[in-house]
């Protein structure tokens, strides 16, 4: 991969990482902080913070396209970011204990990242 794309690639999944935290707050967040409340609440709440990841998903996803990443390498490297990043909320934040079937999920993942980059065989 040459420098130019590394480096727009290295900052895209950084972008993508700081995202999908907000957006698994706003997905899953309220499932603990807010039981209580109804469910129109943790809606509205969980809109306000999506917002937050919009504002980062969407530079990042035009950054990677127009440094020459293709959509498909964008949606599989989304994937496997939300998967490091779930798994450690799952188990921190909502308490959820490991299973080693989450490694293996990602490596399934992993999979599909290996043959989305792989270059074209024509």
């Amino acid at each position: 991969m040459e420098p130019a794309l590394l480096r727009t690639t290295l900052l895209t999944v950084a972008m993508l990482a700081a995202s999908n935290l907000f957006m698994t707050f706003a997905w899953y967040g309220h499932l603990r902080t807010m039981q209580q409340s109804p469910w129109w609440a943790a809606a509205l709440v969980s809109w306000a913070i999506a917002l937050a990841e919009y504002l980062i998903m969407v530079p990042a996803n035009r950054l990677g396209y127009a440094g020459g990443l293709t959509g498909a390498q964008l949606k599989m490297t989304q994937e496997c970011v939300t998967l490091l990043v779930f798994v450690p909320f799952m188990m921190f934040f909502l308490g959820e204990k490991w299973k080693w079937d989450y490694l293996w999920a990602f490596f399934c993942i992993l999979g599909a990242v290996f043959f989305i980059f792989r270059p074209d065989r024509g």
